[in-house]
């Protein structure tokens, strides 16, 4: 029956299920290309890597993605820089041949009736019966047909015909698939739901002459041994308004050779009223039941369906058709596909931001929610970039635009998301190949009980064959097949719309099956960026004295130190002193006259060159003199001991110490640091409670800073001085020592260990196409609180599915076999075993769509 399956079907002719090359650009650069080609011999994983390394020598390539399981490269370059030529020369020295043949087209086609796993199956029975069809992927939850061909064989138009020609009317097509969710009219106001509720009118009226007015029930009609009642002939009128789509979809099953529901449902009606016919024994009561309560079942599941659907289509929603453009002076609103990169386009308070841009001119607070899940609107100013899909809360903008509508960051979010559903779970490989079997063994024993129940249970042919037409009822496994692809769809396009980029099914599964989360640290647990956290000014100074100081000599370096407390004192607003001479000291600080005065900044070390004894400086905060060189000042009792207290309390919090002086004065003491995300501990804290076991910190700074951030956020242990490869080898520790382990980092310099992890998760990927490319899940903004969420989603969605999975699977084996003993009616199969059934896995997983961060 109806229900989500992402299938790609047991391929016959040579057709591959592998999923059809992405069109576009998926590094995002101006003059990217992409190019196919088929490599037969690449059939290895050490092949794959032998290719890719190949390729990869050239500059301009930016991504490979070679696919051992069709024999297909994927290479997309700098158009600049490369051309196909020359990607095929770079596979033919890897040692492989390249197949000649004509280039193959990837076409989306839109079926929006097609929503169930049956359906599906049966569009694919049609497709694969092409010639020149090489991929395909099925996608129910959004009514879409992709489809790989060959052109030298097939067409568009082709396909299209067999799709039709399957049963499935096709809507519409498009060459990149950037046709939205499919879209039907009101499922209560369509064609088929007026034939459903003419079909019960009649159904009723014939229960009324059946069971109430049995004395009017009289005979109508008695022509060649067949005689009706005014019931019958009712019944037979509800069978005939209902069961039109039931036999027309069953036709077609049947034609594509599809043992599915639509077929079940014919047999069990035609066989119903066939029995009437041949034994005398009335059945049309039982026809007319089937038809019309199936029909119910069917626009029920359609309705939840759309709910379904509904979930991925606000995503699509997110971003405005139109956009106002600055042309040659004045503002026109044209569509956003006529929008091009460097576009001027301007954006009133209140507007949807159309399309990715850098502000160029304007302020105002814009809410990232949709894109980053930041509650918080965030402000913008000048040079600050803005994703398409967000709100301009007040302000005026206007903004220069950065890619194209179909490159922008939102697109990229939807592309993913939706092929997504092509990425299985292993429940839902497991439910797929259990269902291939589960409904021949079921009408298997349909045809067994039908033929033994009257010598075994006593029951009569007629009632033996009421109970096998039951059994075909319940043999489609619907409710079963689309237990998990529902519940993937609702978890992941939750995420979605909370900042969590899941790529897949089979990593949100993964993702809460874990029990090992390892962290890096600078850019995960902290922000990333130094800043400055302490000013300690001695002798009769302030710290605006020291700022000033400190301002005055860093502000020519380039050093990130530097930089950070350039930055403090600009936003203390201290003023600047006169500069002369500045010269940085390699590996120890800077120098230069401030005011017509040497002076210093840098590590106590480089003090300790210029004759300073740190263990005795005096701190005099009476204004006394301040020179720092001389034990007897110690006398007054007013010194601090720098070097065995302050400089190494400082340095255990994992901050970096920077004096400010001159070579008879120390002035202050500024600590600098990467700060550790606000929210950070309390994330460790709430993965604890959620139940993960082993929270580690993986990173490659100094055993003494790791060890203040490690105490400070509350994980269970910390490595320190690691290099990249060392994260690969305590990632797979990890994970032998327990059941998959999840590794959290900034997508780019963690790639490996991202790669090697159960599950890699990305920081902050909004718009960063390294990190969407590496990782399995992205968190879209910088906010670590998600890593929790991401968890609950992902533990909360194994836990929906399996009770999806086994409640249907149970319903079904129960109801199965209490119909021999003739406890199972007819509608109780359609309306528990299948639209009940149907309903409750639906409405189970949209529950995923309620959990926040």
């Amino acid at each position: 029956m109806s229900g989500p399956k992402e299938s790609e079907g047991d391929h016959d002719e040579g057709a591959d299920s592998s999923p059809p090359p992405e069109n576009g650009d998926p590094a995002g650069s101006e003059t990217a290309e992409s190019v196919e080609l088929s490599v037969p011999g690449m059939d290895c994983p050490s092949c794959a890597t032998k290719v890719e390394t190949s390729v990869r020598e050239l500059d301009a390539v930016e991504t490979v993605d070679p696919e051992v399981t069709t024999g297909k490269v994927r290479v997309s370059y700098d158009g600049d820089g490369a051309a196909p030529g020359d990607v095929a020369e770079r596979v033919e020295k890897a040692g492989y041949e390249i197949d000649d043949a004509v280039g193959e087209a990837t076409e989306t086609f839109t079926a929006p009736e097609m929503d169930c796993p049956s359906c599906a199956g049966t569009v694919e029975n049609a497709i694969t019966a092409l010639d020149g069809v090489t991929g395909y992927r099925t996608e129910p939850t959004t009514g879409k047909v992709v489809v790989t061909f060959d052109q030298s064989d097939t067409s568009a138009a082709a396909v299209r015909e067999a799709i039709e020609g399957a049963g499935y009317e096709v809507v519409d097509s498009s060459a990149d698939g950037d046709g939205g969710v499919a879209g039907t009219d009101s499922v209560w106001r369509s064609r088929r739901a007026i034939k459903t509720w003419i079909s019960g009118v009649f159904t009723l009226l014939g229960l009324l002459f059946e069971f109430v007015l049995r004395g009017v029930n009289a005979e109508l009609l008695a022509a060649g041994g067949i005689a009706l009642t005014t019931a019958d002939v009712l019944f037979l009128a509800a069978v005939v308004a209902g069961g039109q789509e039931i036999v027309r979809g069953g036709y077609y099953s049947l034609r594509n050779r599809n043992l599915d529901i639509d077929l079940l449902m014919s047999l069990a009606i035609l066989g119903a009223i066939a029995v009437s016919v041949g034994f005398g024994e009335s059945l049309y009561m039982e026809a007319a039941t089937l038809a019309f309560l199936f029909s119910v079942a069917e626009l029920l599941e359609r309705y939840s369906m759309d709910k379904a659907r509904n979930s991925l289509q606000e995503l699509i929603d997110l971003s405005p058709d139109e956009a106002t453009v600055r042309r040659d002076g004045e503002e026109v609103t044209v569509s956003v596909d006529d929008v091009n990169v460097g576009d001027a386009v301007v954006v009133k308070p209140g507007e949807k931001i159309p399309l990715d841009g850098e502000v160029t001119d304007g302020e105002s607070a814009v809410n990232q929610a949709p894109i980053t899940g930041e509650s918080v609107p965030v402000d913008k100013t000048p040079g600050d970039e803005v994703y398409a899909g967000t709100i301009n809360e007040q302000g005026y903008l206007e903004l220069q635009v950065t890619s194209a509508a179909g490159d922008n960051t939102l697109s990229r979010i939807i592309e993913m998301v939706e092929d997504a559903q092509s990425n299985k779970t292993e429940r839902e490989q497991f439910v797929e190949r259990f269902a291939g079997y589960y409904t021949p063994v079921v009408v298997a024993f349909a045809v067994l009980v039908t033929l033994a129940t009257p010598t075994v249970l006593g029951a009569t042919q007629t009632e033996a064959i009421v109970y096998g037409l039951t059994l075909l009822v319940l043999a489609c496994p619907c409710a079963f097949v689309i237990s998990t692809p529902v519940s993937v769809v609702s978890g992941i396009t939750s995420g979605a719309k909370n900042g969590v980029l899941i790529k897949g099914g089979n990593h949100l599964e993964a993702m809460g099956e874990v029990d090992a989360v390892a962290l890096d640290k600078t850019g995960t647990l902290t922000t990333g960026e130094l800043s400055v956290t302490d000013v300690i000014p001695l002798g009769d100074r302030t710290e605006a004295d020291v700022l000033r100081c400190a301002h005055g000599l860093e502000r020519r370096s380039e050093h990130p130190i530097g930089e950070a407390i350039v930055d403090r004192a600009q936003q203390r607003e201290v003023d600047r002193r006169n500069l002369d001479e500045f010269e940085s000291i390699t590996g120890k600080g800077v120098r230069a006259d401030l005011d017509g005065e040497t002076h210093y900044a840098g590590k106590p070390g480089l003090f300790e060159e210029l004759g300073f004894d740190l263990n005795h400086v005096h701190a005099a905060t009476d204004g006394g003199v301040v020179t720092g060189k001389s034990q007897q000042l110690c006398e007054r009792n007013d010194c601090v001991d720098l070097l065995e207290t302050v400089v190494p309390e400082l340095q255990a919090e994992g901050k970096t110490v920077v004096l400010v002086g001159t070579d008879a004065e120390i002035e202050g003491v500024i600590a600098v640091a990467d700060e550790v995300r606000p929210e950070a501990e309390a994330a460790v804290a709430r993965l604890h409670d959620l139940g993960v076991e082993h929270v580690v910190m993986l990173t490659g700074d100094n055993e003494r800073t790791a060890r203040a951030i490690a105490e400070r956020v509350g994980v269970d242990e910390y490595r320190a001085e690691l290099l990249p490869e060392d994260k690969v080898d305590a990632v797979k520790e990890l994970d032998a020592a327990g059941d998959g382990v999840a590794m959290v980092g900034d997508g780019i310099n963690d790639a490996p260990a991202l790669a090697t992890a159960t599950v890699g998760v990305a920081m902050g990927a909004a718009g960063t196409d390294t990190a969407l490319e590496t990782a399995d899940i992205a968190l879209m903004g910088d906010d670590l609180s998600r890593l929790p969420y991401l968890y609950e989603l992902s533990h909360d969605a194994n836990s929906v599915i399996r009770q999806n999975i086994w409640v249907s699977l149970g319903a079904k084996a129960a109801l199965a076999l209490a119909v021999p003993f003739g406890l199972v009616p007819i509608w109780a199969a359609v309306l528990v075993g299948d639209a009940g059934m149907t309903l409750g896995v639906t409405g189970n997983a949209m529950r995923l769509s309620r959990i926040e961060p």
